[in-house]
């Protein structure tokens, strides 16, 4: 764990480098934050300056703002009467958090109670003053990157603030979308705000604003739920998040998920809505589920569309989404039976100079074929040998689809003797084992195809 040091004991050492040791300003900054790092010491947020040197210049434009704004919002007794200069100091203070510098300056900003005074000045500002309210909630997202700076924010009663202008403005969509951002951000690898905002209940908000006011195309609102959703808390031994997955899926999120892609999501926000809903699919129940409310209809559709768009990231995701509910034998079938196969090879010729694509379908044919004989000489009579074969040849250098390659083949052959043979008379042996020498990620999946290719020294 990090050592914690302030801002004033960062400046003693400067000047006694300078005073005691002699050195010259610069050589004393640098000593000192060498020393520092190489003793574990948490230097975000401090600012670099050498002690007494010109005022002007010791000032960080962040602290600046931030006093600033503070000095504004107590002298308006926390109504925001002076809305135009406070949502202008607070514009500026999120510009410096997302410029070329904006790591260091949130940082800073957290450092010096930059979490704080915005979940104040949220707190008290009212929902009629919307433009505060988004400017304030949009600046509180861009400082909240680790757990130190999440950890204020649920310390100051961030979460509750929140919910509650969410659910005073759920008629503005610029409100929910700057709201849901902060519900994102304050979550990220923090296992205690998701605990927060599932306890008041964030799940029902989000499915009233889904349902009731049709605000599908809010992006922040399908990240809220993929980030609640995902166990990225490494303080933790046993995640909750597999039961708030399973709660989301009970009040009925999977079915207005695969409704919205079906109808209203725009695509610039789709990518993130098919995160949101993989994210909820962690059972074979739910899986199910979102097969029989139409989704595996609505991703091959939306597949077929990104191919002819040339879109590769809504390409992906819809992928991505399709692999996951196809963990379920049921599904396994009802994507085949639609034509899954031939839409999915379709889509990798219209991809064929990109790696990520032809990657996504191979994992998917894996997971479709996977104890599946049936399956595995259905894919091969389509040309998924041949795709295996020249994804292994066209990529040498992508060590991930060398490694989907050697899986999928895997899968291709280990029930299917008469597709081991012609696998091996296409090649497969020797471009397997050069993956093996070249990708050392790819070892245990080459190893495993030689075997299952029915090679006697697979493991040389």
């Amino acid at each position: 764990m990090a050592i914690a040091i302030s801002q004033e004991a960062f400046d003693a050492m400067v000047r006694e480098n300078m005073e005691d040791l002699g050195m010259d300003a610069d050589e004393a900054l640098a000593d000192a934050v060498e020393a520092l790092t190489l003793q574990g010491a948490d230097l975000s947020g401090i600012i670099k300056r050498v002690p007494g040197e010109a005022a002007a210049a010791e000032v960080s434009p962040v602290v600046r703002v931030l006093d600033e704004l503070k000095a504004s919002h107590s002298a308006s007794g926390g109504s925001g009467q002076d809305l135009d200069g406070l949502v202008s100091l607070i514009d500026e203070l999120r510009g410096l958090c997302c410029s070329g510098g904006g790591s260091e300056n949130a940082a800073i900003a957290v450092r010096n109670g930059g979490v704080e005074a915005l979940v104040a000045l949220c707190g008290s500002a009212r929902v009629a003053q919307e433009r505060l309210l988004v400017s304030a909630l949009k600046a509180l997202s861009s400082v909240l990157r680790d757990v130190g700076s999440t950890e204020k924010f649920r310390q100051s009663e961030g979460p509750k603030i929140v919910m509650d202008i969410l659910r005073g403005g759920s008629e503005s969509s610029d409100l929910l979308y700057a709201g849901f951002s902060v519900v994102a951000a304050g979550s990220a690898g923090n296992e205690v705000v998701k605990e927060s905002f599932m306890g008041l209940k964030v799940d029902e908000l989000i499915l009233h604003v889904m349902r009731e006011k049709s605000k599908t195309n809010v992006q922040s609102l399908y990240d809220a739920i993929r980030v609640l959703l995902t166990p990225d808390d490494n303080r933790v031994v046993a995640s909750q998040v597999y039961g708030y997955s399973r709660r989301f899926a009970e009040i009925g999120m999977a079915e207005v998920l695969v409704s919205a892609l079906r109808e209203q999501v725009a695509p610039s926000s789709l990518p993130s809505a098919c995160a949101a809903l993989k994210s909820i699919a962690v059972n074979d129940e739910i899986c199910r589920s979102i097969s029989e409310n139409g989704g595996i209809d609505v991703l091959l559709q939306c597949i077929d569309e990104a191919g002819q768009q040339k879109n590769k990231v809504i390409a992906r995701s819809c992928c991505s989404l399709l692999s996951k509910l196809a963990a379920s034998d049921a599904n396994k079938s009802a994507i085949i039976q639609r034509g899954g196969f031939d839409r999915l090879l379709k889509l990798t010729s219209r991809f064929s100079e990109d790696p990520s694509i032809i990657q996504e379908v191979m994992s998917m044919v894996t997971v479709l074929t996977l104890r599946s004989p049936e399956n595995a000489a259905r894919a091969m009579e389509v040309g998924y040998g041949t795709l295996a074969i020249q994804a292994l040849q066209r990529f040498p250098s992508s060590g991930q689809t060398q490694k989907q390659a050697c899986l999928m083949i895997r899968n291709l052959a280990v029930r299917n003797p008469e597709n081991r043979t012609i696998l091996l008379n296409d090649g497969a042996e020797k471009l397997i084992r050069k993956a093996k020498v070249m990708h050392g990620g790819c070892k245990d999946a080459a190893s495993s195809a030689l075997r299952d290719l029915g090679l006697d020294n697979y493991s040389a």
